[in-house]
């Protein structure tokens, strides 16, 4: 086997496999179906078509009331930055944000920016399983508060946060709520309809569908401005010519993750926890997040005195693929923003390992990792000087 050649990928969180009959579907809207949805001639109105089925799929997925509550976006990036600075616009007297110290970048960077410009923010803080502090965004929130965006589930440690309660205690403040679900759809069930949610924020390439789509959940009657101004698409939420391949991907991904959500979580959750049993039963290593209420793929394993860079190396010689954390610090130096929020120590946090699995992993691949990572750490820590206790 030749250096760096992936055979097993455990990197789910950063990006999945496009599932084959997604990529099925999508093919047909390169060629024979390439018309614009905004044309009115028949070109473009069987593509329309196609759209609107994407997002009745869409909506089965989300338990959402009404179609048109769905708005396509590039990704979830440019779903959470739309509906932070929207909120902002479009709430009276109200020009404050509440907001988690474990949110993805794309919340953080962006409320950063704002700081900048005299927006305020209020940080809550998560204990050490990575759990957020209840009472501390219970005080955060107050007359100023013009949306609070707490994320559906962490990226990197896969903790799960009670959005709904949250988006409960929100509306009582007469705030708006917006959940960055990116890691969530298509692995925990979800009701729209019957929650107190305004905004939620996913990607397609999360739910093996295609890069480059994504959707922005607007719950009718919720204030809008617009990130992205130009044509009347997406009912003048959302300019520019549509995404069709992208939309139509992302809408089979959808139904698939609908008709699988549940037996496929069950199963997934067995494989996560065989791996994670099989690690730790080495010793000098441990699970981080809240282990009762996560999502069923994901395992942050930390390292004692150990470096998971190195770790996370010496799995990718073995064409074993895994993360040191989200896929958009890759390459950072810097550690990472979640585990100092959960004040892991830092002889701990160095050798923290994220493996995220898929449906589309098998047991004799959970196997042959816990065999890998078990060599890979007997060896380095053979061959390491004896860490000091910090």
């Amino acid at each position: 086997m030749s250096e760096n050649r992936v055979q097993i990928y455990f990197d789910n969180n950063a990006t999945t496999r496009t599932d084959p009959s997604v990529l099925q579907a999508m093919l047909p809207f390169f060629t024979e179906q390439f018309g614009n949805a905004s044309s009115t001639h028949a070109f473009g109105s069987e593509v329309a078509v196609a759209v609107r089925q994407a997002r009745r799929s869409l909506r089965g997925l989300l338990g959402n009331a009404y179609d048109h509550e769905i708005v396509f976006t590039s990704g979830g990036t440019e779903a959470n930055n739309a509906a932070v600075l929207s909120a902002l616009a479009t709430q009276e007297d109200r020009d404050e944000i509440v907001t988690t110290s474990v949110e993805h970048s794309a919340v953080l960077a962006l409320t950063e920016q704002l700081a900048t410009r005299g927006v305020k923010t209020h940080i809550v803080p998560v204990d050490a399983r990575g759990r957020l502090d209840i009472e501390a965004f219970r005080g955060a929130l107050g007359p100023r508060t013009a949306v609070a965006s707490v994320m559906w589930a962490n990226n990197e440690t896969g903790t799960v946060f009670p959005v709904e309660f949250l988006a409960g205690l929100t509306r009582e403040a007469g705030a708006l709520f917006h959940t960055d679900a990116v890691q969530a759809i298509g692995k925990v069930r979800v009701n729209l309809k019957d929650s107190a949610i305004d905004m939620l924020s996913l990607s397609g390439h999360k739910l093996h569908g295609p890069k480059g789509i994504g959707a922005l959940y607007l719950r009718t009657g919720t204030k809008f401005r617009p990130l992205i101004c130009g044509g009347s698409q997406e009912r003048g939420r959302r300019g520019g010519t549509e995404n069709i391949p992208g939309i139509v991907g992302l809408g089979k991904a959808a139904e698939l993750a609908a008709e699988r959500l549940e037996p496929e979580r069950v199963r997934i959750g067995a494989l996560r926890d065989r791996l994670e049993q099989g690690i730790l039963h080495n010793g000098e290593c441990v699970a981080l997040g809240d282990i009762s209420n996560r999502l069923a793929n994901t395992a942050n394993i930390a390292f004692d005195h150990l470096e998971g860079e190195a770790i996370a190396h010496h799995l990718n010689r073995a064409g074993i693929a895994v993360s040191l954390g989200s896929a958009c610090n890759a390459g950072s130096m810097q550690p990472s923003h979640v585990l100092r929020a959960m004040q892991v120590p830092a002889w701990r946090m160095r050798g923290a390992v994220r493996f995220s699995l898929s449906r589309e992993t098998s047991f004799a691949e959970v196997d042959e990792v816990v065999c890998a990572v078990s060599d890979i750490v007997a060896r380095l820590r053979a061959t390491s000087p004896v860490a000091v206790r910090e």
